[in-house]
């Protein structure tokens, strides 16, 4: 076992010596006490090139694949899985999930050295400190035939939530009182509530509720009750902790409260108020526990034959991701496609320039993954400002957008029409709504009032809008929706989709069709409902 199968792929390259990275991280050298500290990795399989080649093109085409030929057509070899875990225990290394695309593996930093060939440095980003691999990780090629990607060596490199907030001002929907809780509202005025926002949408006296759908959330941690329940009351709609499925993916304690779940549980309940929203709490925003998360998910489908969106509001700037880690997570949400998930990705808030940290100008340009994926819906933002009456005043692109020329994917079949530029680059995002914290959207977060805005409002939002969608489907008798993406892009400049034409994300201008800031609009929800359901 000599000769060695490199995954160079599987990690960000970090300087030999210590100091700075271009990261905006610090390299420092391991103690022994630190090779102690165990560490999770994901041994990532990949399915066939020529099955996963079949899959994109059926999702491309709209196509929904049964579970059973997912399962026995579309999955890693098993005899290699199989092959793998046995030398895996002969190393030391504790199983501690499998999947059908990947090995959850847990042994001690030092172990992990030794059987994959790495050198682990402590790396600290934002305050906190990591032990995280310094060089690219290696298998011995007998076991390595399957093996696509080795992720999570380098658990400095997280995601970031969507969210932007800003104080509530004294005479808007709500100020904080002696007491924490909502006060006077003015009505059609920031902080915007729930029906404020489908009536903009064209989304409000509808048949549906979503009744019969379930809705996915991704996010580390699970939000207050207490929050729930304030924000439904305020709100006025007729939901019930009942409807609230809560799953710890890993079972340990929970990071504290953010704001970031509670916006997307609050704000998908609240569009959908019949649907069950499913949340599921992955423990941190590492990419390999959002890995197990997307698992999760995944397995669960049978189960659970309504959850047919996923709302995500994280991202990371494509040019900080690992290939590797995109090509396990790409393969995960090829899988959700396929099955009839749709997932709706926040573009990012940093405009077209986020930087390591999530922030914008200081960053190169770039699109942020897991939005510029080709099989999800990039979610943008934009500035909604509604009159007295509810009707909409202006709607123009949000500067804390995310959008722009993917570097990781090349241009989907579906991705063309008025507006879209010549090219052969994935572009992001596909749709927008409203996400200026400025102009933002209600929230209790801890028992206080809040007015939060980012794409982390405008894709939950949109997730309980296909949760109706795909209510609409059932009641006329046609199946759940397939991948949303080839069917909305010949909208565009229909009555399906109200255009975005001014506003800038700094690097790209809104403008007629479809644009890098704003995709191919916001919706008239109404509109969408009766074209896919004729």
């Amino acid at each position: 076992m000599n000769n060695r199968k490199l995954f160079a792929d599987s990690i960000v390259p970090l300087p030999d010596q210590t100091g700075f990275t271009p990261l905006g991280s610090m390299v420092h050298a391991a103690e022994n006490a630190q090779r102690a500290e165990p560490m999770t990795i994901l041994f990532s399989l990949g399915i066939p090139k020529d099955a996963q080649a079949q899959l994109e093109e059926k999702v491309a085409k709209g196509e929904i694949v049964p579970p059973d030929e997912l399962n026995k057509t579309y999955s890693a070899n098993s005899a290699d899985a199989e092959s793998l875990v046995t030398w895996l225990k002969s190393q030391g290394f504790e199983i501690v999930q499998q999947s059908p695309d990947g090995i959850y593996a847990s042994a001690p930093a030092e172990q992990i050295e030794r059987s994959l060939g790495v050198n682990m440095v402590r790396v600290t980003k934002d305050g906190l400190t990591y032990t995280a691999a310094r060089d690219a990780p290696s298998l011995p090629e007998e076991v390595a035939k399957s093996v696509r990607s080795i992720d999570g060596l380098q658990p400095f490199r997280q995601a970031h939530r969507h969210i932007r907030r800003r104080a509530p001002k004294a005479g808007n929907h709500a100020v904080a009182n002696g007491v924490g809780g909502p006060a006077t509202n003015i009505q059609n005025a920031p902080p915007y509530l729930v029906p404020e926002i489908l009536q903009a949408y064209n989304a409000d006296g509808l048949p549906v509720t979503g009744r019969g759908q379930t809705i996915a959330i991704l996010i580390d941690t699970l939000p207050a009750d207490s929050d729930l329940t304030a924000f439904w009351q305020k709100n006025n709609v007729s939901v019930t902790l009942q409807q609230i499925q809560k799953v710890n993916v890993k079972g340990g304690v929970l990071p504290p409260i953010e704001g970031e779940e509670t916006l997307d549980v609050s704000w998908a309940s609240g569009i959908a108020p019949g649907a069950t929203v499913r949340v599921y709490a992955s423990g941190s925003l590492a990419f390999v526990d959002l890995d197990r998360a997307l698992d999760r998910i995944i397995a669960d489908l049978p189960g659970n034959p309504g959850m047919r969106q996923l709302s995500i509001s994280l991202g990371l700037g494509e040019t900080f991701m690992s290939k590797g880690e995109v090509a396990t997570q790409h393969q995960k949400f090829l899988r959700l496609a396929a099955a009839g998930v749709n997932v709706f990705v926040s573009s990012g808030d940093a405009g077209s320039n986020p930087d390591a940290s999530g922030h914008s100008s200081a960053g190169p340009l770039q699109a942020e993954y897991e939005s510029s994926d080709p099989v999800v819906i990039g979610v943008g933002g934009t500035r909604l400002t509604l009159s007295a009456g509810g009707t909409v005043a202006s709607e123009t692109a949000w500067a804390g957008s995310g959008g722009g020329k993917s570097v990781l994917f090349s241009r989907p079949p579906w991705q063309k029409g008025t507006g879209v530029p010549a090219g052969t680059q994935r572009l992001v995002p596909d749709v927008s709504l409203a996400a200026d914290p400025n102009t933002g959207a209600f929230l209790i977060v801890s028992g206080q009032v809040d007015q939060i805005g980012g794409t982390s409002w405008s894709t939950p939002v949109w997730a309980g809008f296909c949760a109706l969608m795909n209510e609409a489907r059932a009641s006329a008798g046609k199946p759940p929706l397939p991948f949303l993406n080839p069917l909305l892009y010949p909208l565009i400049g229909t009555a399906c989709f109200r255009d975005v034409v001014s506003g800038s994300n700094g690097a790209f201008q809104a403008g007629p069709g479809y644009d890098l800031v704003t995709g191919i609009g916001v919706p008239d929800v109404r509109e969408i409902i009766r074209t896919l359901t004729q």
